[in-house]
């Protein structure tokens, strides 16, 4: 069993703009403070990603849709009701209040709030948004357990929480709300049947 940190110190080290890996609902992660890191480079640095992909946040609140999204369309709103917390991303188009670093090439960010009280509670503590992708390096599987997480991977974070469990492995899935329909870019734990209800 891999040794992890606490949750104070996994909130310090996030607070302090490090990044730190943390469970959510669908896998491990690793993430930054929007706004408490300058950007969101080291991650992509220590996963070996491609840096034009944007990071996607974890919020706290379904109301940070309307805070950090602009010009957010009535249908994602009523999205993010009935499936927030849970596994949908929605990308809208990013305010005036969003860091340009944090946002995509073309001015959107993707919001999604997690169901899980463990990221729930870190972005509560931290006060800002967490920049997330999964704990894994670019190409390798994300991990579902603390313990599948690659050991050199935690050895580039300053704080690693883990908490026994598993998560679901089922991605979320990813909507683009930037126009006048949703247009779903990653099919995932909410079906176009569900979103379509909402229409």
């Amino acid at each position: 069993m891999k040794q992890t940190d606490t949750i104070d110190k996994t909130a310090a080290a996030l607070t302090a703009g490090k990044p730190a890996v943390f469970p959510t609902d669908t896998v491990y992660g690793i993430g930054v403070a929007v706004g408490l890191a300058k950007t969101p480079q080291v991650l992509f640095d220590i996963k070996r990603r491609d840096a034009q992909k944007a990071i996607p946040w974890l919020v706290g609140k379904k109301s940070a849709l309307s805070l950090y999204g602009r010009d957010v369309p009535a249908y994602a709103q009523a999205a993010a009701d009935a499936f927030w917390p849970g596994p949908l991303t929605l990308i809208v188009k990013a305010g005036d209040n969003v860091p340009e670093a944090f946002r995509a090439e073309n001015g959107t960010i993707a919001l999604r709030m997690p169901d899980d009280e463990v990221a729930l509670a870190l972005i509560e503590r931290v006060g800002f948004p967490l920049a997330t992708s999964s704990a894994n390096f670019q190409g390798e599987p994300p991990a579902h357990t603390f313990d599948e997480v690659d050991c050199e991977l935690l050895g580039m974070v300053a704080a690693a929480l883990g908490d026994g469990g598993a998560r679901s492995g089922v991605s979320s899935t990813v909507v683009d709300c930037t126009g006048a329909r949703p247009v779903m870019l990653r099919r995932g734990a909410v079906t176009e049947k569900d979103l379509l209800a909402l229409m």
